[in-house]
């Protein structure tokens, strides 16, 4: 069985949404598959914190007692110019033994501060990249939306987190995982806000063209089309779509298509009562069977969880 064991590290006035983008995912991985993936909330000063909204937090334990684990989430907040909230590294030790680091938000600066990112490639919010570099010139500041330099990822809007988490569940879990939890986090999203499905599950930094080809995919769930077929609708070589779908999504656009009509499935089986036979060719599978050995082989479930 495949397991994470997560930390999360808060600072005061952190922000509900960057935590939410980074947990959310991990959430939709654990219920979703087989998964054993734990998290333990921890604080700066092992005292409840206040996010910028006003949601007090309280620790679960104290950093000393979390130990080390495989992925620390380290949240930075809005007071991150203070002094007194950049800890060293005594205070930061326990849980900077983590395999993987991910600073969201203002987390660079206090990683910073406290010294781990010496040497090392670094972001945070745009609005700060200019400061963050005056104030650390051994940090090489890049203007990317998020950074992975050895152990340590840095981001910084809620929107770059959410990116940056899809790729560790990604190397984590499989291509998969990473579709199912962009999907099932995001679709929720476009529900509320009557925006379309799959779209809403893009980066909003991706080609115009991929967006018009996997709006043509989601047109053709019950009845899939040829990949030439698609390209030749969006005035692109079948050779060209393929670099776009492995340069922006990291996979071939027949198994983005296959994982699409897959999600779309698992939504039925969840809300819809239908059969799985109604389902499946609702889904441009030939059977019920066919679309179970089909979500085992990439999902490692034939049903739907909640």
């Amino acid at each position: 069985m495949r397991s994470l064991d997560v930390s999360i590290l808060l600072f005061d006035a952190f922000s509900n949404m960057v935590l939410a983008c980074l947990l959310e995912p991990l959430r939709v991985v654990r219920d979703q598959t087989d998964a054993k993936i734990r998290w333990r909330i921890l604080t700066e000063n092992d005292s409840i914190v206040t996010s910028s909204s006003g949601l007090a937090v309280s620790p679960e334990m104290p950093k000393k007692e979390a130990g080390p684990s495989d992925l620390l989430l380290l949240i930075g907040g809005d007071a991150f110019r203070d002094a007194k909230a950049l800890h060293n590294r005594p205070s930061l030790e326990p849980v900077m033994r983590a395999a993987t680091v991910i600073a969201a938000d203002t987390g660079a600066w206090v990683l910073a501060g406290a010294g781990y990112l010496d040497g090392h490639k670094a972001t945070l919010h745009w609005q700060l990249l200019d400061e963050f570099r005056e104030e650390f010139p051994d940090v090489e500041v890049c203007a990317d939306r998020h950074v992975q330099d050895g152990k340590f990822w840095t981001c910084g809007t809620a929107a770059a987190a959410l990116d940056l988490i899809l790729v560790y569940i990604e190397k984590r879990f499989g291509a998969s995982a990473s579709f199912d939890a962009a999907a099932m986090f995001l679709h929720d999203n476009a529900r509320r806000h009557g925006a379309s499905y799959p779209a809403q599950a893009l980066d909003q930094a991706v080609s115009p063209k991929l967006r018009q080809v996997v709006g043509l995919m989601a047109e053709a769930i019950e009845n899939p089309r040829a990949i030439p077929s698609l390209a030749k609708q969006s005035t692109i070589s079948v050779r060209s779509l393929h670099r776009l779908f492995v340069s922006e999504l990291h996979t071939t656009p027949g198994r983005y298509y296959l994982l699409l009509r897959l999600a779309r499935a698992r939504e039925l089986m969840r809300y819809s009562g239908l059969d799985e036979n109604e389902i499946a060719l609702r889904c441009g599978f030939a059977n019920g069977t066919t679309l179970k050995r089909s979500l085992v082989r990439n999902f490692g479930s034939g049903v739907g969880g909640g």
